[in-house]
């Protein structure tokens, strides 16, 4: 197959900043996607309804003219968020899911939640609406290994999350892990979760390949091959429950190329092309559509969208930097080959 035509794929994990550094990214998604989840961890974080239409409404201005893209914003939840801020943003339409982040668990996670009993009252609000939770998966218990964390996290936390508040829906994002798809593949339909490209394309090897790769470093951490292995295999599995979520997360270059850099790696500038080399090597391209396309939006009691993409098998050079406002951005493959195109 040289060539694939596919309903517009929508990203339901997505990091675009603020400001220049939001206005630089922002084209690479909206030229690929309908519409992205749009993660809240600003400085200042994106914590109630207001901040969240502030955020969009700068989003909507910092479009390139005549772009098709809706974003569909998040709230940061942290250990004051009321449950009546949870039916604001439900009733304010543009508000689609909260975001919860370990305190300290990643990038702008400082205000994140410190004990989850401080949010059973939200999380019974956000079951009376149908407001989705969506979890960064990793314990910050300083004796779990780093490459443990989701499990743990999955056993700690999630099951009992998962028994507790028999309504909730929950999204489990960037899995990484064997355990999470399995997790997730026999948990009640309520729970989904969003796999990157970049997970199904590196091991952990690719930190260290060489050298330390500080541009192949993200939270949750690559994990062995067994577990990339694992997250092909649901991917492209039809199961619905498993959906595109890029997690792309772009930082400048000197801050990733530093003493204590940043994690996050940028994928947007090929956000659906990352994934058709993924399902092509697993000679699955006819369920790209589903998991890229239609499962999502399922999940989130969204429409479909109607137009299409078409990608064709045509090799391209990624560029070694992108401009990131006044700094840079080395994006995920730079200076390499991609072997599907946008047409």
């Amino acid at each position: 197959m040289s060539r694939i035509t596919i309903t517009r794929p929508d990203d339901w994990h997505l990091h675009l900043r603020d400001a220049e550094h939001m206005r630089a990214v922002l084209p690479d998604t909206a030229r690929r996607f309908a519409r992205a989840i749009v993660m809240p961890n600003l400085k200042p974080p994106v914590t109630t309804t207001a901040l969240a239409l502030q955020y969009r409404d700068r989003i909507r201005a910092a479009l390139p003219a005549g772009a098709a893209f809706e974003p569909l914003m998040t709230l940061y939840l942290t250990d004051n968020t009321q449950p009546a801020e949870i039916e604001k943003a439900k009733r304010s339409g543009v508000v689609h899911a909260v975001k919860y982040y370990p305190a300290g668990a990643t990038t702008n996670s400082d205000s994140g939640v410190t004990d989850l009993e401080k949010c059973r009252g939200v999380f019974e609000a956000m079951e009376s609406c149908g407001m989705p939770l969506l979890l960064h998966g990793e314990v910050t218990d300083p004796a779990v290994d780093v490459f443990d964390r989701e499990r743990v996290f999955l056993e700690r936390v999630l099951a009992p999350l998962v028994e507790r508040h028999a309504r909730l829906r929950v999204v489990l994002e960037h899995i990484t892990t064997r355990e999470a798809a399995r997790f997730v593949a026999t948990a009640p339909p309520r729970v989904a979760a969003t796999i990157t490209a970049h997970h199904l394309l590196i091991n952990r090897n690719a930190l260290f390949t060489g050298g330390i790769r500080p541009h192949h470093y993200c939270l949750p951490v690559a994990k062995r091959e067994e577990h990339r292995r694992a997250l092909v295999e649901v991917a492209v599995s039809g199961i619905p429950k498993f959906f595109l979520g890029t997690d792309s997360a772009p930082h400048a270059r000197h801050t990733k190329e530093t003493d204590c850099g940043c994690a996050g790696i940028y994928t947007a500038h090929a956000g659906i092309e990352l994934y058709a080399e993924a399902f092509d090597a697993a000679r699955s391209l006819d369920r790209l559509q589903g998991f890229a396309s239609h499962f999502g939006p399922d999940f989130y009691g969204l429409p479909r969208n109607s137009e299409n993409i078409t990608l064709e098998r045509s090799e391209w050079r990624v560029p070694d930097e992108l401009a990131f406002g006044p700094d840079k951005l080395v994006p995920f493959r730079a200076g390499g080959k991609l072997k599907w195109n946008l047409v």
